[in-house]
């Protein structure tokens, strides 16, 4: 399915109408490269069309996905995971994932749930502050590296955001496909979501010049099992990936061709890691996770 600009609705279901339209003045007032006036982001003449066609982009394969049940994959930029509703962040103007999630909603009359996964190195800051009204969120992510958030886990309503911060120096990329594979069927439980959007980002992975978590490139494909059968149990196969950070092009293009193949696969691969693989402190955090939202589903 081919992708298209986000409109103006699409847009304001996540974002400020006020915001939408500082990014389209001081992107149409610059010639060069610039800071946004919020913050932290670069943009140039090109990043207003840019950042619409991405949003546009995760809505296609949020679309497409849920017409295959099956799995669909954005390959857009910018990423969007830090755009808040009134602030663009770390690379990103509008946050395509939550975008794509309303709109998916809005299709729908708004009775569904959706669940974002998140895997990228950095925590999405963005994302967690649109979480609630049947919009939830959980990520692993170094902490505290930029920007800084993500330290703890709550509930928004009848939604739940769960943050598994992990140490900056890294861990072994067992530890990190045993810590997807207990959490997916931990807050797919807590959450049955109709459908699972990725923020996709592969800057864990070892010599990523952004991130890097010292994980194997060849976490991608159970990761992605892990994804699948949520969504197989949970909302009849459903998932689109949107392309976050990674700024290693061939690390990019393994991971990517990794979760096509795992997710095109006759059958979902059966969880691999040892969970023992987990250091201690990472498995007690995760056994709190499961009771709370045990307690609270």
């Amino acid at each position: 399915m081919p992708a298209r600009d986000a409109t103006d609705v699409e847009i304001e279901r996540v974002h400020a109408r006020g915001y939408v339209e500082l990014v389209e003045r001081e992107v149409g007032q610059t010639d060069g490269a610039r800071y946004l006036s919020t913050g932290d982001t670069v943009v140039d003449a090109t990043s207003y069309r840019a950042a619409r066609r991405a949003a546009g982009g995760a809505i296609a394969a949020v679309e497409a996905a849920v017409a295959r049940r099956g799995a669909a994959f954005a390959l857009v930029r910018p990423p969007g995971h830090h755009a808040e509703p009134d602030r663009g962040m770390g690379f990103c103007l509008f946050n395509n994932v939550a975008i794509a999630a309303r709109a998916h909603q809005a299709a729908a009359g708004g009775a569904r749930r959706v669940l974002i996964v998140d895997f990228d190195y950095h925590h999405g800051n963005g994302t967690e502050a649109v979480a609630g009204d049947g919009l939830s969120y959980v990520s692993t992510h170094a902490y505290p590296a930029y920007p800084g958030t993500g330290a703890g886990s709550y509930r928004r309503g009848d939604d739940i955001v769960l943050n598994v911060p992990l140490p900056v120096s890294g861990l072994s990329t067992e530890a990190f496909v045993a810590l997807w594979e207990r959490l997916l069927p931990l807050a797919s439980r807590a959450v049955r979501p109709d459908l699972i959007v990725v923020s996709a980002g592969f800057d864990y992975v070892a010599g990523d010049a952004v991130g890097d978590l010292g994980v194997g490139v060849e976490a991608a494909a159970p990761v992605a099992a892990a994804i699948r059968r949520a969504a197989e149990e949970f909302c009849d196969g459903t998932a689109a990936y949107v392309l976050e950070g990674g700024y290693d092009v061939e690390a990019l293009t393994r991971s990517i061709a990794s979760i096509a193949a795992t997710s095109d696969a006759p059958q979902a691969p059966d969880a691999v890691a040892d969970p023992n693989a987990l250091a201690p402190e990472l498995r007690a955090h995760v056994q709190a996770l499961l009771k709370d939202s045990q307690g609270g589903a």
